[in-house]
């Protein structure tokens, strides 16, 4: 563990692996202390390796946030499970996120997958186990199995998770720094509009409707004077479940574009003007060309590939 800057400058990627809902998202903001991932309480929000980027007093880490881990069931699943593949490839280390509130024998685990890896476990969420001595059988486990530091932290309430930054900088290989220092992210600003509103959908819709949309952003112009102008398209499987995303009057609608609004402008530090639209393409997740030209489309991260 280290405390103060290190000897030599440290750089490196680090995938955030972990099954869906154990908050990797949270914590990948946490460290970033901007809100750079879509979080929901949903499991499955994330769909695309995120890249985000610490800088600190000698290190630099690029961090890769990933959907959770599953078994593929249809074709938007499967671009799901291929970017944790990619995220894995490049990582020089792993943060293994595990949900310490959640009972699971398994937890203390590390997935057959990682063997071999350099793997930083994290038990996320302490904040919600009364007993902390509870979690030191799990610690010693997954010591036993290979994880080079086991983490305690809250990424909702921000315990352990500087102890956690500085766990990373020392196991990140001695190198120059990938990215200038002050870069945060390097997927382009319409990626994270789009990023927000889905977000917006994910958190105030019933349980089919986020999973059946997809956000796709249309336009964006800069105009100096004058607010942005953003155009985004919330494609629907099916005519029902365009009725219930615009709500009576529209309400619905409305009140998820003031969400996303809100985010936007938070992370952009100017006004937009946001206009929604839905439209319906049938059975989206499992038509892979739509998947690829409009999810995982020309947004791609440039460092990652």
């Amino acid at each position: 563990m280290i405390s103060g800057p290190l000897d030599h400058f440290r750089s490196g990627y680090v995938a955030i692996v972990g099954l869906p809902n154990v908050g990797k998202s949270t914590l990948l903001n946490r460290l970033l202390s901007t809100h750079l991932a879509a979080v929901a309480p949903r499991p499955q929000t994330t769909r695309h390796r995120i890249l985000g980027i610490l800088n600190g007093p000698g290190f630099q880490a690029v961090f890769l946030d990933t959907p959770g881990l599953l078994q593929p069931k249809y074709a938007l699943q499967q671009q799901m499970k291929r970017q944790i593949d990619l995220a894995l490839k490049d990582a020089d280390l792993v943060m293994l996120v595990l949900d310490a509130s959640r009972p699971d024998p398994d937890r203390g685990q590390v997935p057959p997958m990682l063997s071999g890896r350099k793997v930083l476990a994290v038990l996320n969420k302490v904040d919600l186990v009364r007993d902390k001595s509870s979690l030191l059988s799990e610690v010693d486990r997954l010591n036993k199995e290979g994880a080079a530091e086991v983490f305690m932290v809250s990424a909702l309430r921000g315990g352990g998770v500087e102890q956690l930054k500085a766990g990373v900088a020392a196991l990140l290989p001695e190198g120059q720094a990938f990215y200038p220092p002050d870069a945060v992210a390097d997927r382009p600003e319409k990626f994270f509009a789009a990023e927000f509103v889905r977000e917006a959908v994910f958190n105030l819709y019933g349980e089919e409707i986020p999973y059946s949309t997809a956000v796709v952003v249309d336009e964006f112009k800069e105009r100096p004077g004058r607010k942005d102008y953003i155009l985004v398209t919330i494609y629907i499987e099916r005519e029902s479940q365009k009725a219930i995303l615009i709500g009576r009057g529209g309400m619905a609608m409305k009140r998820a574009g003031s969400m996303a609004r809100r985010q936007i402008e938070a992370f952009l530090g100017r006004p937009v003007y946001l206009e929604l639209r839905v439209k319906v393409a049938e059975a989206w997740r499992n038509d892979i060309r739509f998947i690829r030209e409009n999810v995982y489309g020309s947004d791609r991260p440039s460092g990652t590939a």
